[in-house]
């Protein structure tokens, strides 16, 4: 089709809109105005027109700079269509937050992406004026325990700190370099370290070694870490999903939140401040207060019903309690899969079709989705979202860290405590720390229950990633596809990786046709488990210096 009559603009007309469009003559083309609430206006005003954008642009923005503004004032405000917020988009840091509200901010998974500092590669030894970094909570700091408090969380960094040599050592002597091997460039294949005759390579060798016995060295001493390690957080995101957020956090129990309630509100309203100016306006302050009254009341007849239940946790790690039936899962999937490539049929008639299918059918049909499977980034379809899970957890609060970060499930935890008792690395026994370690949770614990007396929810941050941690997930079988094979790589934290092993032999046992698909699963164990991706990294990292 020929567009030139389309966009037959004027000379001037192209002059305006080149500073504002990429280009003046083609079908496709980006929107490069500088304001941002010009570019979300134009994409909303953009569905209720018959016109071309770079026209209404000319019409309606060019004549009028406050159109931006004026238009979401009104959609927004007036009209209360949500969704054109999400049309803002922010970039915001927030740093020297407890990981205590960095799990809070994270809750939201819709429309938000977030980017943390890593406890893996990041050792969280130094201190800022003298202070180690962690959260100081006014109201703790204001009660008869804000010294305990002080002395636990310092306690727990020094333990940390003077630990992180000690457990290197420990790691390369239970696994010496000599024992690996690596590329030797001479001879264009793997040999053991004690056998490279070239310089370069051993010494790259060497640093990937020690790389990988630091990482692993801080994964398990970040089991000491209390949850008021300060850390920093990246977000990216939405106004729509920025505004919700807000919300939430307005209506926290913390203070920490409450405040960083009102500094993202005035960051943000420096770059989406149509997007997110209901937040404290009529609509945004009823939503406030529904919430806080939900949670207020939900809380008391929490209480009333439940308070001659004890709790009793199971030592069982991962305890499957819900899912689709066999029958039902296998007939979904394949319904679900038929269904796309249908030509008219309607779903019931398909699903019952395929309820007569003898079991080679279906098994031919369900392996056929996932045949041409090459690695795990290929994910499967869709039709896989119709078998669910729901999975009771009982971890240390250190793993529920890394699953928490799944988009796509529905997650619910309690306040972190430290009533579930915690889990000891068996490398913090045999390295000769189990004392100093056993002793840091001995101390948090004391304080936790001091703290919790009157004040539960900021009682959280005295307690240590270690701790055990109760939640629930429910999650459908394409995400656990993507859960499952991810987090038993190699490299993977030996927590999560023993967590998610659990989990796929439970759902294999109950679903096996539907886990067939699932072909890079790993459930070997590793001692250097990062070794061979940091010696990937390294080798690319030579190939870029030497093409240069």
């Amino acid at each position: 089709m020929n567009f030139n009559s389309v966009y037959d603009f004027s000379d001037r007309e192209k002059s305006v809109l080149g500073q504002h469009f990429s280009n003046t003559d083609k079908h496709v083309f980006a929107i490069t105005t500088p304001r941002q609430v010009d570019r979300g206006a134009l994409m909303s005003r953009y569905s209720r027109s018959d016109k071309t954008m770079r026209k209404i642009f000319l019409d309606e923005f060019v004549t009028n700079p406050n159109r931006g503004k004026e238009f979401y004032s009104k959609i927004l405000s007036e009209y209360g269509d949500d969704s054109v917020a999400e049309l803002g988009e922010a970039q915001i840091a927030v740093e020297w937050i407890s990981n205590i509200a960095a799990k809070k901010i994270e809750d939201q998974r819709i429309g938000l992406s977030y980017l943390e500092k890593s406890s893996r590669y990041i050792p969280f030894d130094q201190k800022v004026g003298n202070m180690y970094k962690y959260y100081r909570d006014d109201r703790i700091l204001k009660s008869k325990y804000a010294d305990q408090y002080i002395e636990s969380c310092d306690h727990a960094f020094d333990v940390y700190s003077k630990s992180i040599n000690l457990m290197q050592k420990f790691i390369a002597e239970i696994e010496p370099i000599d024992d690996f091997v690596y590329f030797d460039s001479i001879s264009k294949s793997e040999k053991p370290f004690s056998k490279l005759a070239n310089g370069q390579d051993i010494e790259s060798a060497k640093k990937v070694y020690n790389s990988t016995v630091r990482s692993k060295a801080l994964d398990i001493l970040r089991n000491l870490l209390p949850a008021a390690t300060l850390t920093n957080l990246g977000i990216s995101g939405n106004g729509r999903a920025f505004e919700y957020l807000l919300t939430k956090l307005y209506c926290s129990e913390l203070n920490e939140l409450k405040v960083l309630a009102h500094l993202l509100n005035s960051e943000l309203d420096c770059v989406i401040p149509s997007f997110i100016k209901r937040v404290n306006e009529k609509h945004g302050k009823s939503l406030q207060s529904f919430m806080i009254k939900t949670n207020k009341e939900i809380s008391k007849l929490t209480d009333k019903y439940l308070e001659n239940i004890q709790p009793d946790f199971s030592p069982v790690d991962v305890r499957l309690i819900g899912y689709t039936d066999i029958k039902d899962a296998e007939v979904n999937v394949v319904s679900a899969i038929l269904y796309e490539h249908a030509h008219g049929q309607s779903l019931h008639d398909i699903m019952k079709l395929v309820k007569s299918f003898p079991q080679e059918k279906i098994k031919e049909i369900i392996l056929a989705y996932t045949k041409f499977r090459g690695n795990r980034r290929h994910k499967p379809g869709r039709a896989f979202e119709m078998v669910e899970y729901l999975f009771e957890m009982f971890t240390n609060f250190g793993m529920f860290r890394d699953l928490h970060r799944h988009r796509i499930l529905t997650i619910e935890r309690q306040l972190l405590s430290t009533k579930h008792g915690y889990d000891i690395p068996k490398e913090i026994i045999h390295s000769g720390i189990e004392k100093d370690f056993k002793d840091c949770m001995y101390i948090s614990d004391n304080v936790y229950q001091n703290l919790a007396k009157t004040m539960p929810v900021e009682a959280q941050y005295a307690v240590n990633f270690a701790y055990k941690y109760p939640y629930f997930i429910k999650i459908n079988l394409r995400e656990l596809y993507h859960m499952i094979e991810l987090r038993t790589t190699a490299q993977g934290h030996p927590d999560y990786r023993y967590i998610c092993q659990q989990i796929y032999k439970k759902i294999n046992d109950i679903h096996p046709l539907l886990t067939k698909g699932m072909k890079f699963v790993d459930l070997n164990r590793y001692e250097l488990g990062r070794f061979e991706t940091e010696k990937r990294k390294e080798m690319k990292r030579r190939e870029l210096l030497s093409s240069k």
